[in-house]
């Protein structure tokens, strides 16, 4: 049974949803700051960076840099990536050789634990393979954890490089590792960067890509309605996809082939677009130029 998220995709004439939230790597958009995040992982990687940190708020778009980069890595690299990073040191340790595709037995000790992560290290660094460790969501890594984390990097050896270690998290992760006691583990970090939120113009184009992308012969989305957009979501993707799609929908249900400023608006007042758990409240001011038809906010 065909839904309404199906048949706007034939009202406004496109291809497919131009703004779902799962990702797919034909949408990929590449703003200079995905660009510059992108560089500095593969810098990390190049240079054999002891620790690579990427932050950015959530749906900021680090996990799509994230697989863009594993994409590139060659067969002499092998990567963990572990995305549940909870619990004391032991159970990290597990994690990470389950990650790596080693056996954790339950009843293993740490210390035994250890010594398997460090032969395995070993016998990739005789076969010719770096290792590389990816924690993402590290800002749920607690302090004994990153401590833990730390100590990974003592396995190698001056030049030879056992194991790298690729931080992905929010923007406390920064704020964590440049606390007084972390600063070990924040002189080991070789190569770093924050991804902001898109400005204006940035998602102006961003909106523009996705809508071509989808099959949109002309423009969907009004200037107007782009700049409250941009307001709403605070310029995270995540954000601007969801306000978006929902934008789309309303217009459809009121058989406008165009989302107007007022359109966003009317989603906003019905509290449907969640913004990431904060408050959006619409200006009157912003509803008098929404209001603006004849500026060509159609």
């Amino acid at each position: 049974m065909a839904t309404s998220l199906d048949i706007y995709v034939d009202f406004f004439g496109l291809t497919e949803r131009p703004f779902s939230l799962v990702p797919d790597p034909a949408f990929l958009f590449w703003s200079d700051h995905h660009r510059r995040a992108f560089a500095m992982l593969e810098y990390g990687v190049v240079t054999c960076a002891p620790v690579t940190l990427i932050t950015g708020e959530v749906g900021a778009g680090k996990t799509t840099v994230l697989f863009k980069l594993l994409a590139t890595l060659g067969d002499d690299v092998k990567v963990g990536l572990i995305t549940n990073s909870h619990g004391d040191r032991g159970e990290l340790l597990r994690w990470v050789l389950m990650a790596l595709d080693q056996p954790a037995p339950a009843d293993a000790s740490y210390v035994d634990l250890f010594a398997r992560f460090q032969g395995h290290l070993i016998t990739e660094y005789a076969a010719g393979r770096r290792v590389i460790l990816i924690f993402d969501e590290a800002q749920n890594l607690s302090r004994e954890s990153l401590e833990e984390v730390r100590m990974f990097t003592n396995i190698n050896n001056n030049k030879d490089v056992l194991v790298q270690l690729v931080l992905v998290g929010q923007p406390e992760l920064r704020d964590m590792i440049r606390r007084p006691d972390m600063i070990q583990l924040a002189q080991r970090v070789a190569a770093s960067f924050h991804i902001p939120a898109m400005d204006l113009a940035t998602v102006h184009n961003y909106v523009a890509h996705r809508l071509r992308v989808a099959g949109a012969g002309e423009p969907i989305f009004s200037e107007p309605a782009i700049d409250l957009v941009h307001d709403a979501s605070r310029g995270i993707p995540r954000l601007v996809n969801q306000l978006c799609d929902f934008a789309m929908v309303y217009a459809f249900t009121k058989d406008q082939r165009h989302v107007s400023r007022a359109t966003v608006e009317e989603v906003l007042a019905d509290g449907v677009f969640f913004a990431g758990g904060q408050t959006i409240s619409v200006t009157p001011r912003a509803r008098a130029v929404g209001d603006l038809s004849n500026r060509g906010d159609i």
